[in-house]
């Protein structure tokens, strides 16, 4: 048999996290949420990937936007999806749609 060698660690719980005393389980605080905001807008006036590039630019300027997906739909509306930290203005965000040349046909679902 191998010699073990002694790390020094003592159990300071009386069972393992699982099973262990709720007060000594770290939890999240409740009142934070850390998930993003996932919302979609519809857009209408989007033909191209140049359209794609300069709506994702002004949207990502916004502050709290994590990222920005586009579904083009060059004959239609197109959905922009937006993943923030928090929920956005949609005052903000029809304005940033509009300085990119292009009109919020409205939220989508």
């Amino acid at each position: 048999m191998e010699d073990l060698n002694d790390l020094g660690l003592t159990d300071v719980n009386d069972g393992c996290s699982c099973c262990g005393h709720a007060s000594e389980v770290s939890t999240p605080d409740a009142t934070r949420s850390t998930a993003p905001v996932h919302t979609d807008y519809l857009v209408s006036g989007m033909t191209c990937s140049h359209c794609v590039a300069s709506v994702t630019e002004e949207v990502s300027a916004l502050e709290g936007v994590e990222s920005v997906s586009v579904d083009l739909v060059a004959s239609g509306a197109s959905c922009v999806r937006i993943n923030s930290a928090e929920a956005l203005d949609v005052s903000l965000v029809r304005t940033a749609i509009e300085e990119a040349g292009y009109e919020l046909a409205g939220p989508n679902g």
